[in-house]
């Protein structure tokens, strides 16, 4: 019982700490899940090779684009077109386990495709040195 209590202590903490820095950033929030909703547009499009060059530096450096390309054809093309997409949750955080400290936004969207009756997306854009904000990694599950 006393680990169940450390654990949701340890959840609450966590949940008090990252609260604070969203409610700081919810501009940066916005501009980010502005940015997020572009490059999804391009993938929605089949336009890859467009989301890759307009991904992050270290999304272009961690990932050949010609390895980007047949992964989303792959991924995407199983799953069909987007039907709808709705926004689940969408939080600011300087840090992500093995990334280096930034600005980053981690943003959640309920996804209905052609072939599958609900995903969830999720989208990490970081604010690079310029200021802009770009996708640094995509998930899908």
């Amino acid at each position: 019982m006393a680990t169940m209590s450390r654990w949701h202590g340890a959840v609450l903490a966590a949940a008090l700490l990252a609260a604070p820095a969203w409610a700081q950033e919810p501009e940066s929030v916005a501009d980010a899940q502005e940015a997020a909703e572009r490059w999804l547009a391009q993938v929605d499009a089949g336009n890859y090779a467009a989301s890759w060059r307009d991904g992050a530096a270290s999304f272009r450096a961690a990932v050949p684009q010609q390895q980007w390309e047949a992964t989303m054809r792959q991924l995407r093309g199983g799953l069909g077109s987007v039907g709808d997409r709705a926004l689940k949750a969408a939080s600011f955080t300087k840090t992500l386990p093995g990334l280096p400290d930034g600005q980053y936004v981690v943003i959640q969207y309920t996804t209905q495709f052609a072939n599958k009756e609900q995903a969830v997306e999720t989208v990490t854009p970081m604010r690079e040195a310029d200021g802009s904000w770009r996708v640094s990694g995509y998930y899908i599950r």
